[in-house]
């Protein structure tokens, strides 16, 4: 059923198009969700490595 209605569809680059651009915004999105974040446990985290606690 898929195929028929693939075939149907014609020049589908729009569907490359779309999800291009779905990538893209959820990319950006969840960069800068992840940049502008800035809480105790970040730093926590980032500081382990260096602990010498056991």
């Amino acid at each position: 059923m898929a195929k028929y209605i693939l075939e149907g569809a014609g020049n589908i680059n729009w569907m490359a198009i779309f999800a291009l651009i779905t990538f893209m915004t959820i990319f950006v999105l969840s960069a800068l969700m992840a940049f502008r974040k800035n809480n105790p446990v970040i730093k926590r985290m980032e500081n382990l490595p260096l602990d010498d606690d056991a």
